[in-house]
């Protein structure tokens, strides 16, 4: 979702595949309810995040084509045109990133060119007034296959759910990762998580190691 309510889609894949990955995106209008080209991106790629910063642009982070991406991208809806910016410090896809309340993005988790072999635990913050990606602590667990946002809470910790039984939430003032009481009945991959208007977070859905998807679903209460 973009400043102005309308709606950006940028990569992912076409065909199975590593070579399946496109570099086109387009707007969706919210208004008109139609769909316009825009950009392309400057490289294919699939399983990335998007994460809208506070001056309106947004950075495409991680994801592959061929081989994983370490280079990231920031889109700017005022010229409609992709731009280059820093690059990962480990190279990443199927990770999740967040917000957080200085305006600097979380990356963390995913998976490195093994996938399923090679979950990751760690983390990097960019900052978005240096262009830069910089290591921070390691989450508790390792986990890939996570929601495409991490979600903010009020107290401005994000919530990190998916790819392990365990839930973690990030504390920006400290810089670590701290391990939620409870624990999910299965390490849910591509479970969605939505911040509710009470504070909480719905958990839902998402698919165990044996590629059985579930119904169930959870709440998170800060």
């Amino acid at each position: 979702m973009l400043g102005s309510g309308d709606v950006l889609l940028a990569g992912y894949y076409v065909r199975d595949g590593a070579d399946g990955a496109i570099a086109s995106a387009e707007i969706f209008h919210a208004d008109t309810l139609r769909f316009q080209p825009t950009g392309p991106m400057r490289q294919p790629r699939g399983s990335h995040t998007a994460t809208l910063l506070n001056d309106g642009r947004v950075v495409i982070a991680g994801g592959g084509s061929v081989d994983l991406i370490a280079a990231a991208e920031i889109y700017d809806p005022k010229t409609g045109a992709f731009g280059e910016t820093g690059s990962l410090s480990t190279p990443r896809h199927k990770h999740t990133a967040g917000l957080l309340p200085d305006g600097r993005v979380l990356i963390v988790g995913g998976s490195d060119e093994r996938d399923w072999y090679g979950n990751l635990n760690s983390a990097e913050i960019y900052d978005p007034q240096a262009g830069k990606f910089s290591p921070t602590s390691a989450m508790n667990d390792r986990r890939f296959k996570l929601p495409d946002e991490a979600v903010q809470l009020a107290s401005g910790k994000l919530l990190i759910a998916g790819g392990s039984k365990q839930v973690e939430v990030f504390d920006p003032a400290s810089g670590r990762f701290l391990v939620a009481a409870g624990e999910l009945s299965e390490p849910w991959h591509f479970m969605t998580e939505t911040k509710l208007g009470n504070g909480s977070v719905l958990m839902t859905g998402g698919y165990a190691s044996n590629d059985q998807a579930t119904s169930q679903a959870w709440i998170y209460r800060p």
